[in-house]
């Protein structure tokens, strides 16, 4: 099964392995023994590929390590001194990438349709990176060029689009949800107003899009002293558990208030405001944050999940800046879970819908406006005041000391 012939490793004057042979057949099992620098790793990392040899050859079933790697490394499993894990995936998804790579293929990855045409946004960095490591195959498409969603898709995904969708396209999503499929979207307010014929696809299902920005009056509900970027409250859903388990909450940015007047159950608000929250019916033209004669009062939804039938099913986030890299950051991953969450229940895998390990590459540190406060004063006032006063008591000190 293993043949190793005259197998030598030099490096320059010094010699790790000296013509080593020996031959290990199927069902047998052999242990290295040696004192540190007797060449056990090294012969080990030649034998599985990892490590060149001066001369010699190693066989695996017959071959060659060095001719033929593909055959030969196939047939090795090897988990050296270090384990070469990702510390940043979960066991699921290191398992689901070494399967992957070794051409395992199991049941077919889930689908992941995005729509383009209408001015989307491309997908945020850590929401495209967690979906590939998801194992989510993504494909861009048009509603413009075809007569129905494509059988395919798993989840359709429309996000952050500038520009509204036809009557036709329309009618083809919601035929699709009706029939069992499943639809994602993030779609915010637009400078243009809102998106009518997009929004047409909740309006059945008793979820109407109020025009213009939302904004939050209870400061409790809103963050960094902006009230257009919400702290919504999060209620118990598939979705939400894992977030409020471990007291993570969502920040939503520039969203657009929905309206739940469903009374069947099929649309369960993920994300609500408070009370006072208003919404700005002049849009990108406010020049106030304030609440004025005309807006619409709260409260809103700011997420939906809703039923469709036949095992559709849409998931609506009314931001189209939720996923972006900046608030996700600011949230703790709190945003992508949410969003990935939303994803892994309408693909059907229900084991992802968690919190998932986080980026060592940010950490962010955010303080209460009354703590902020007490920093200015302490960094502008105080702190140069009081070595101001110590060199103007170093200078007349000296100075008496001198006219003693």
């Amino acid at each position: 099964m293993i043949t190793v012939e005259h197998l030598t490793k030099c490096y320059g004057d010094f010699m790790a392995v000296s013509d080593l042979s020996f031959e290990i057949d199927e069902g047998q099992v052999y242990g290295f023994l040696g004192p540190n620098g007797a060449g056990k790793s090294t012969t080990m990392n030649i034998m599985t590929g990892c490590l060149s040899a001066t001369d010699g050859t190693v066989r695996i079933d017959g071959h060659d390590i060095f001719d033929e790697p593909k055959l030969a490394k196939r047939l090795i499993g090897y988990l050296p001194e270090q384990p070469p894990l990702y510390m940043n995936e979960t066991p699921m998804e290191y398992l689901k990438f070494v399967g992957a790579a070794k051409g395992l293929k199991g049941m077919e990855l889930a689908q992941l349709y995005i729509t383009e045409g209408h001015g989307e946004a491309e997908l945020s960095t850590v929401f495209a990176n967690q979906i590939e490591k998801q194992n989510i195959e993504t494909t861009t498409f048009t509603l413009l060029n075809t007569d129905a969603v494509p059988e395919e898709a798993d989840v359709v995904l429309i996000y952050a689009p500038t520009s509204d969708i036809s009557e036709e396209e329309a009618k083809m999503l919601e035929e699709y949800t009706e029939h069992g499929g499943k639809l994602m979207v993030l779609a915010g307010p637009v400078e243009d107003g809102t998106l009518t014929n997009l929004y047409s696809l909740v309006r059945g299902y008793g979820v109407k899009a109020e025009e213009g920005i939302l904004m939050e009056g209870d400061r409790n509900h809103y963050a960094f002293q902006q009230p257009y970027i919400l702290l919504p409250e999060m209620a118990e859903h598939e979705i939400t558990s894992p977030l409020l388990e471990n007291s993570y909450y969502a920040i939503m940015p520039l969203a657009q208030g929905l309206t739940v007047t469903d009374t069947t159950g099929a649309v369960a608000p993920l994300l609500t405001t408070s009370e006072l929250a208003y919404s700005k019916t002049a849009g990108y033209a406010s020049d106030t944050y304030e609440k004025e004669d005309g807006d619409v009062e709260g409260s809103f939804a700011a997420a939906v999940a809703i039923e469709c039938g036949n095992e559709g099913r849409i998931t609506w986030f009314s931001s189209s800046y939720f996923l972006d890299d900046t608030y996700n950051s600011y949230s703790s991953g709190a945003n992508l879970d949410l969003g990935m969450n939303a994803l892994s229940a309408m693909i059907g895998e229900r084991e992802a819908v968690a919190i998932r390990s986080k980026s060592l590459n940010y950490s962010y540190l955010t303080i209460n406006e009354s703590t902020a406060s007490y920093l200015t004063v302490m960094m502008i006032g105080i702190f140069p005041l009081a070595f101001l006063g110590y060199g103007i008591y170093v200078i007349v000190s000296r100075r008496r000391q001198q006219a003693e």
